[in-house]
């Protein structure tokens, strides 16, 4: 199979660090973004009359919060998908941080409409995941088969046509396909050559991807044909800082064998998401592991899979550097310069051709991006492009 990785237009690798290379000719940074909206969720948000949730992940208190919660809380949003009517599907994270304290957390995607103007969020409902059908062959936490964090670590979303949704998992990594009210529909797809430690099928094997780091993006082609899972991390045996970026034929259920290769900027970075602008191009998040004022790269790129150099690698030219957002009209209450310092921003949408929505996943209550010692809220944001994407116009569908 033919393998293309991503070159890095605007540093080269060394030893995991980023190191400044000359530019490509006709591969000119976006320039700075503008921010045109702000809204938040609070924190301390919970689905009413859900269970209660948080048990394994001690009593704290976690940046001002003490555990557990009375109900299912409204957190960490990994993924999410415009439905075009002023509303978006978000998807919540597996819970806790981890298969061993999320048992008690249900998989579920909320409803939500932003207020850019009020600086609100409002949950409209949602609904949970679940495998009544028995399609998972291997053992689930509960009897009902309502599934947990401790089952899947579910990171990305796509909704299809029919108003079904692909979702992509962390624990094998897998792509799992639900209903419109979250029914599963059909066993989970795992990726050839790809094990992360979670995975029930090791047999004493050693996992080939490290923990959280398989499915953080899911993208849809424009033409709706094929999906792409983009892993958080890189396979044993690939360079290190190379992500797998694979080819999923939607039409026959499978792999197609082909893939392309992201690469950060840093070893130490991870992706936060993607998603297409084309049939060639795909917007993807890139981020360090800080928070705060320890955020230092926090951006979004797009990715070319044309191999404009004849050298068999892929561009990939910056659109956005999310630390440093002009804020002319102080949206937000903050100043002429906005900064989206969160660990974890694990949403990124197309508005229109020049506006993304990007949204943060607030790791609840553990991140503390916004402000020291105060669990973070879940902020949605809008952001204006200095250029236009010239974006296929399905990719708005």
């Amino acid at each position: 199979m033919r393998r293309i990785s991503i070159m890095v237009s605007a540093a080269v690798l060394t030893a995991g660090l980023a190191v400044p290379a000359a530019a490509h000719p006709g591969r000119a940074d976006f320039g700075r973004v503008t921010l045109t909206g702000f809204a938040s969720l609070p924190a301390k948000t919970f689905v009413p009359g859900s269970e209660p949730s948080g048990a394994a992940i001690g009593a704290g208190p976690f940046n001002g919060i003490a555990a557990p919660f009375a109900h299912q809380p409204v957190q960490g949003f990994s993924g999410v998908v415009n439905r075009r009517d002023g509303t978006f599907d978000v998807l919540s994270d597996n819970g806790y941080g981890n298969k061993a304290n999320s048992a008690d957390f249900l998989l579920r995607v909320h409803r939500i409409r932003p207020d850019l103007r009020g600086g609100t969020v409002k949950v409209l409902g949602g609904f949970g995941l679940s495998d009544p059908d028995r399609h998972v062959p291997f053992p689930l936490t509960r009897a009902d088969r309502v599934l947990t964090g401790a089952d899947f670590d579910v990171e990305s979303i796509q909704r299809m046509p029919d108003g079904t949704y692909w979702i992509g998992d962390e624990f094998g990594p897998w792509l799992l396909h639900f209903s419109a009210k979250g029914r599963l529909l059909q066993a989970p797809i795992a990726l050839d050559g790809v094990r992360a430690p979670e995975n029930p099928y090791l047999n004493g094997a050693q996992p080939d991807i490290a923990s959280s780091k398989g499915f953080e993006g899911l993208v849809r082609s424009v033409d709706g044909r094929h999906l792409y899972p983009l892993l958080e991390g890189t396979v044993t045996g690939d360079t290190p800082g190379d992500l797998r970026f694979s080819e999923f034929d939607l039409r026959r259920g499978k792999y197609t064998g082909k893939r392309y290769v992201y690469r950060l900027e840093s070893t130490a970075n991870a992706i936060g998401d993607a998603i297409a602008v084309d049939r060639h191009r795909f917007l993807v998040i890139e981020r360090d592991g800080g928070q705060g004022d320890t955020a230092k790269f926090k951006r979004i790129y797009l990715a070319d899979t044309r191999d404009r150099d004849g050298d068999g690698l892929m561009d990939k030219t910056l659109v956005a550097d999310l630390l440093d957002i002009a804020n002319p009209k102080r949206l937000g209450g903050f100043g002429e310069t906005f900064r989206f310092p969160f660990q974890t921003i694990e949403d990124v949408n197309l508005v229109d051709d020049r506006t993304l929505a990007v949204l943060n996943d607030n790791n609840f209550p553990f991140s503390s991006g916004r402000t020291a010692g105060k669990a973070d809220d879940n902020e949605f944001i809008t952001i204006r492009l200095s250029a236009p994407l010239h974006a296929d116009k399905r990719a708005f569908s």
